[in-house]
Parts: structure tokens; sequence; C-alpha cells
């Protein structure tokens, strides 16, 4: 897959800066990638639901946004320079506690891309430790590689719970990630119900031959696990009512508010409740490149970045797919 040249910078690219929930394309520091780091050429990013909760104030994040994107290293460990990539969004110290336990993703002193501490991937160039990075199969297109970080956070599920094939799994939401769920966790032999309200993402899922519901017609203690991946407090009670006693309930939502839950529900029906964030890339890329998992009725959209705004207007709206910025085109 053949890509040009990006032109010469001096001294300064573009990015997409958030600061007290105000969104600016404006020019930020070209950056310097430290020691063992890349520099990395973004072709295209995904604005995800984090996104647009850091926007909402989830989290007081100041700095260039995005972590779903493909790009083209520019400089850095020569298996990877000229080489497209993808890659893992904690940057770890590799000296922590947690890093020594061989847990990098929470790292006591880790930075995240585009979300804590480290500028992101709505930018022409970002910076990445070479071991988060990934190459990418020439057979994997520029969109679907795009989607690879949110598979890995999908492909965490089966990581942190046993799956058996016959798995009663409720998958709570139909956006974007909610999607990615459904499909992957499909693959792997659970037997899985969609629950969403917009016509057009059940659709989509139905197409596909996964059975989906709406909100009034998932039955009270009738699935085994419930993947809760819509952001708001209404969908985490309908994943715990649906949930048989003794069921798991897998977060994936990240909440710019509190949420407010039922704890006596939870203590004496004795329901597991997982966290669940970033997931396997190597599994990601494999199901992307044997066309396993198929994501182009996914993409809404396409903007470039300096419409950057414009382009979180629109995956704001409710039932918006994914959204594509490309900066380095």
């Amino acid at each position: 897959m053949l890509h040009t040249p990006r032109p010469a910078y001096n001294g300064a690219v573009r990015g997409l800066w958030l600061e007290r929930g105000k969104l600016e394309v404006r020019e930020i520091p070209d950056p310097r990638p430290a020691p063992g780091e890349a520099l990395v050429r973004v072709l295209q990013a995904g604005i995800c639901n984090t996104d647009l909760e850091l926007v909402r104030g989830y989290y007081p994040f100041t700095g260039v946004l995005g972590h779903e994107f493909v790009g083209i290293v520019e400089s850095g460990p020569e298996p990877f320079c000229g080489r497209r990539v993808v890659g893992e969004i904690n940057a770890s110290c590799g000296d922590c506690s947690m890093c020594r336990r061989g847990v990098p993703t929470h790292c006591e002193r880790r930075t995240v891309l585009g979300i804590q501490g480290r500028n992101g991937a709505f930018a022409e160039l970002l910076t990445l430790p070479a071991d988060n990075l990934h190459v990418v199969a020439e057979t994997i297109s520029d969109d679907a590689a795009t989607f690879t970080e949110p598979l890995a956070a999908a492909l965490r599920i089966p990581e942190q719970v046993a799956l058996e094939p016959g798995t009663r799994l409720l998958v709570v939401g139909t956006g974007k990630l909610g999607q990615l769920i459904a499909r992957s966790l499909a693959l792997l032999g659970c037997d899985v119900v969609a629950l969403g309200r917009r016509t057009a993402s059940v659709e989509i899922l139905r197409a596909l031959g996964i059975s989906t519901a709406g909100p009034d017609e998932v039955a009270d203690r009738s699935f085994d696990l419930a993947v809760e991946c819509t952001g708001n407090p209404d969908g985490f009670e309908l994943a715990r009512r649906a949930l048989r006693p003794r069921g798991r309930l897998v977060v994936k939502s990240t909440y710019s508010g509190s949420l407010t839950f039922d704890v006596s529900a939870i203590v004496v029906d004795e329901i597991e409740l997982i966290g669940s964030r970033c997931g396997p890339f190597p599994a990601a890329l494999e199901m992307l490149a044997g066309g396993r998992l198929g994501v182009a009725d996914l993409v809404e959209a396409r903007y470039p970045l300096t419409e950057a705004p414009a382009a979180f207007e629109h995956a704001a709206r409710p039932g918006a797919l994914k959204v594509l910025l490309a900066p380095g085109r």
C-alpha cells in the first residue's frame, strides 16, 4: 500500500487541541521522540466515545485527543521505519510495581495516547514507544487498521472471562464498540444478543446474522454474561437486570458523570462486576487480516483534520457510527 511522503514542516504541525472542554485545530510543536520512541505520521484516526467523554469532562485532559490510528513510521528503530503501524495507547515506565508484575497497561507512571499526559492521534505526527507499535499487514486496509484499538478492547473480554460455546451473552449497546464486541464474540461461539434502540445499527447486526432485541424484549435473569457499552446509567441497569444469579457484568464504558446502582442486588445475586479496558493487538490484527471480521459498514463519515470540530459534532449524534479524521492525507 503506497502513501505519499509528508510535506516539510517548519517546527510545528497541526493538531486538534482540547482545553477546558473546547476543541481547536492549531499548530503544536513538532513532536520529538524520546529514546526508544518512534515518530509516526498519522494517516487517519477514529473518533470514539472516550474522546467524546473527554470533551464532556470525563477526565481533565489538556492536549491533542485521539488514540485509534494507523500511520507510517517516519523515524525510529529500523524494523519499523517506513512501515505502516498501529499502536497500543499505554506508554509504561517499565520499572514500577505494575510493570514488574507484567501489567504495563496499569503502569503507575504511564502516559496514555490522547488521554493522559501524551498528545494523541488527531494530529499530523505523534510519538509512541517502539515497543507499543505493531506492523500492519498489507491485506489490511487503512480503514480496517483504524479499528485495531477498539477491536482489541473487545477481545479483552475473552481474556478476562472464560467463554464457552453457547454462553448466553447480552451486549448492551449497538454503537461503535458494541458492534465490534457483538461481532467478535459471536465469532468465538457465544450465543450473542445485542440490545439497541437505534434501528440502523440494529439492522446492521441483523444482516450479519446476530440476534438483536429492544430494551423491553430482554427478560430479567436470562443471560450468563452482559457487556455494558452504552456509557449511560440506563444501560448499566439493563445489563444488571438481565443477568442470572452469579452472572458476570463487564463494563466497557467510561462515564462523564457518576453512576448509581443497586449494590444490594449485586451482592444478593453474587454478580461479578468486571472493568475492562485495553486488549490484545496481535489478536485484533489477526482477525482483521484474515477477513473474519469486517468493519467497512461501520465507517459513517470522513473529515479532514481542518474540519475536526465538525467531525466531533457528527460523532456525537445519536446513533452515529465511526467518524474518521485524516490528518496525514
